[in-house]
């Protein structure tokens, strides 16, 4: 709560079917899978939509047509126009990240209503130009006679014609994500047997969780172009025939010869989006709104990557969270976290637990607390349902509400590590 007396409220949360990238959504802007959440978030809840007064959506693949992808989605929906709109970019965690600032506009009084969210279609990446072609096409754009377009390219050899291949390589390390995975997993001593173990563990348990029909709850069924004739109706990863002995089989991705990180084991490229409502509490209760929970608090956390793991933000996060919420890990009734690769979550499950880390790393007397693994994504997590980058933090937040009410507790946690060596941590609570 806020010194001036405001809380937020979180009223609910829907999301497209999560669906492996260059599929179902390789044809459909992202602003499209946003607005089939948005849409859907505000028919459930019912909310008049004058009183909308923002729209903030966490992205990581900025769309060349249309980068604010709020503002996008906004223009799709019913939402007012005067309304503003903003995107968020903090890799992973940015679907968090977006409820954190749609919350701090509420709790400061600047808003009382928001739409935050997330969204990513990693089959929208295009390849670049070389910076020549790219230099000679602008000059061509120019040019006000064939002869003038023509001499734009003279200087273009083949080599110029070669595009740059989309990737997710860190800049500043020059690793892709998975390859700082493996590196984690070597210096932590984390096995191949237990990282497959883990990934058997999500995808047995977000099978569970379709079956029983727990994830449908946050889904609304997708239509897509061409035809809108086949609804994408749940989550296309999710391997309920997952055996040890499947994921055994598989060879390493990222180090070939002596990694342990694998296509079984590691989250998948990943489209979708995610949307939750956001409002002032006394607000919501005059309109006779159901709150699922309460935002509490969160901590956020930066990696110096020349000397810590790349993935090891949710230790870091995690603590400033706790100390702001004027609690302890072994208040948090359930936590969602984010699975990258089963790696991280071990290694995060582990340094949450060690007294070394602690004091080492955190300068404190004891380790942050042990984590129950039964009250930890109970429903799988991000390698069976996938992960659309700037959509994931959204559907932790949703996820996390849904099992808390269903589990009847009180408190609860996501957390994700990011790109960047970056950590986020979210508490929320219910009455």
């Amino acid at each position: 709560m806020a010194a001036n007396g405001r809380r937020v409220a979180i009223i609910d949360g829907v999301r497209t079917p999560f669906a492996r990238a260059f599929t179902v959504y390789k044809k459909t802007h992202p602003a499209e899978l946003g607005r089939m959440a948005v849409n859907e978030l505000l028919d459930r809840t019912g909310i008049d939509l004058e009183e909308i007064d923002g729209v903030v959506f966490g992205n990581t693949i900025a769309p060349i047509a249309g980068p604010n992808v709020a503002r996008e989605i906004q223009f799709r929906t019913g939402i007012p126009r005067s309304a503003a709109a903003h995107t968020v970019q903090m890799y992973c965690a940015s679907g968090a990240r977006a409820i954190v600032d749609g919350a701090h506009e509420i709790l400061r009084g600047d808003a009382d209503v928001i739409v935050a969210g997330g969204v990513d279609s990693v089959s929208g990446i295009r390849a670049l130009f070389s910076e020549q072609l790219t230099d000679a096409l602008n000059k061509a754009s120019k040019a006000k006679s064939l002869g003038e377009r023509v001499r734009a390219f003279k200087n273009i050899r083949p080599k110029h014609l070669a595009p740059q291949v989309p990737g997710i390589d860190e800049p500043t390390t020059g690793l892709s994500m998975g390859q700082s995975a493996d590196k984690l997993a070597k210096e932590l001593g984390i096995t191949r047997h237990d990282q497959d173990e883990w990934a058997m563990t999500s995808h047995s348990r977000a099978a569970k969780a379709t079956k029983e029909g727990r994830l449908a709850k946050e889904i609304v069924p997708a239509l897509v172009a061409p035809k809108f004739d086949a609804p994408v109706e749940g989550d296309t990863d999710i391997r309920s025939d997952s055996t040890m002995e499947k994921l055994g089989s598989l060879k390493p991705v990222f180090d070939r010869r002596y990694g342990t990180v694998t296509a079984g084991n590691a989250s998948p490229l990943t489209d979708g989006g995610a949307a939750v409502l956001l409002m002032e509490a006394e607000k919501a209760k005059a309109l006779g709104m159901k709150i699922k929970g309460y935002f509490r608090a969160y901590g956020q956390a930066g990696l110096d990557l020349a000397k810590e793991p790349l993935l090891m933000g949710p230790a870091y996060a995690t603590p400033i969270a706790l100390e702001r919420a004027g609690m302890k890990l072994s208040d948090i009734d359930y936590i969602e976290m984010h699975e990258a690769f089963a790696a991280s979550v071990l290694a995060a499950v582990r340094s949450f637990e060690s007294a070394k880390f602690a004091t080492e790393k955190l300068g404190k007397a004891s380790a942050i607390g042990k984590v129950d693994l039964e009250a930890m994504n109970a429903n799988g997590g991000s390698i069976a349902i996938g992960h659309p980058f700037g959509a994931t933090g959204a559907r932790l937040v949703m996820t996390l509400l849904n099992e808390m009410e269903r589990r009847k507790v009180s408190t609860g946690m996501a957390t994700m590590c990011a790109a960047g060596g970056l950590g986020l941590s979210l508490i929320v609570e219910r009455e």
